[in-house]
């Protein structure tokens, strides 16, 4: 008999390209899953990783066992779905992947409900990209995802994969107080031109988002500084370095010297909920889907 955890290794590896990451995934040192492995290949008597520069590739023999190792998870999961549907009551390990401002802004009030009415249930949170989301969702690598899209960027979802509308998350300008734009009640996106934008880095959504909608509308973006975090920007657009389109899940309470101008039509961006097929039944799937939408409709009648 193989061990099962040693698969869950060898799979992890496979998914996540190196010895560090499957550790990473799986909450193990990169020596724990390097035992692991060197146990599986004892056990196997076949070489399963080939050391190259500085990292490892899986040997053919290895691609094979980590393929049918992901089947037998995808049973096990299958099986663990029915099992608690059968008691009816979320319980077990439930991971959870979430782009950073969700992971700040929405997820500790879901976690701790959660935790109160479910003690039986153990939810992980992950931080990532929502653009990463998708894929770690269909590989099994996580249980449920909450990601986001825009109108002109939407979502990529793997074939398969089900989603849940959490719901809208609107985008407004804010602007140094002193800004002529300030004193305007909405601006339109031809208002724009020429604005120095604070944005985040190239690869992410909203920055995709930000250049296509400008160049949409004739006009090339001065990027002048690029900046992942939402508070980052906000601390930057207060020393009067530039503007920013910021959501309002990315929003905290706003420093002096800061104003905030509805932009028309005003950018939404959707806030989903992913999981497998194979999940769907599963009530703590189902429990935390409706915890987040709680949540949001809390959080949105709040801000309005």
């Amino acid at each position: 008999m193989l061990d099962l955890p040693r698969l869950r290794a060898l799979h992890a590896v496979a998914v996540h390209g190196s010895v560090a990451a499957a550790a990473d995934a799986l909450g193990y040192s990169p020596s724990a899953v390097s035992q692991q492995i060197a146990k599986l290949e004892r056990e196997t008597r076949t070489p399963l990783l080939e050391r190259r520069g500085r990292g490892v590739v899986l040997t053919d023999a290895a691609e094979a066992l980590a393929d049918a190792a992901g089947q037998l998870l995808a049973l096990m999961e299958r099986a663990e779905t029915e099992l608690e549907e059968r008691r009816g009551q979320p319980s077990g390990p439930l991971s959870v992947a979430a782009f950073p401002t969700a992971a700040r802004g929405l997820l500790p009030g879901v976690l701790a409900e959660l935790a109160a009415r479910h003690p039986a249930l153990d939810v992980r949170l992950t931080e990532a990209e929502p653009h990463l989301t998708p894929s770690l969702v269909s590989r099994g690598v996580i249980d449920l995802a909450v990601a986001h899209d825009w109108d002109i960027a939407p979502l990529p979802a793997p074939e398969g994969i089900e989603r849940a509308l959490i719901g809208d998350d609107p985008s407004e300008l804010l602007v140094p107080a002193g800004h002529p734009l300030a004193a305007c009640g909405a601006a339109r996106r031809e208002d724009l031109a020429g604005e120095r934008w604070i944005c985040q880095p190239p690869g992410s959504v909203c920055h995709d988002w930000l250049v296509r909608t400008l160049r949409a509308a004739g006009q090339e973006p001065v990027l002048a500084h690029q900046v992942a975090e939402y508070d980052t920007q906000t601390a930057l657009v207060a020393a009067g370095l530039g503007i920013a389109l910021v959501p309002r899940l990315g929003r905290g309470p706003l420093p002096d010297g800061v104003a905030v101008v509805p932009l028309e039509p005003a950018p939404v961006r959707r806030l989903y909920a992913l999981w497998r097929p194979g999940a769907a039944r599963r009530p703590a799937i189902t429990e935390t889907v409706g915890a987040l939408r709680r949540h949001w409709g809390a959080r949105s009648a709040a801000g309005a």
